[in-house]
């Protein structure tokens, strides 16, 4: 098992970190046309409740 020598300084491990990035969620269009709104990509549409054409939740 891999241990470290030394401690890491603080300044290697906040330039490591600073590689970490968070990246905006993927948003589709509802294909609903009266929906339209923006939704996470297979998933029902919170807006109008509707899912591959079908109506899967009560809105």
């Amino acid at each position: 098992m891999a241990v470290p020598k030394r401690k890491m300084s603080r300044a290697n491990t906040r330039a490591r970190r600073s590689q970490w990035k968070t990246s905006a969620p993927t948003l589709v269009s509802c294909p609903n046309r009266a929906c339209g709104q923006p939704k996470l990509p297979h998933t029902a549409c919170s807006n109008c409740g509707q899912y591959d054409g079908r109506q899967v939740l009560a809105v």
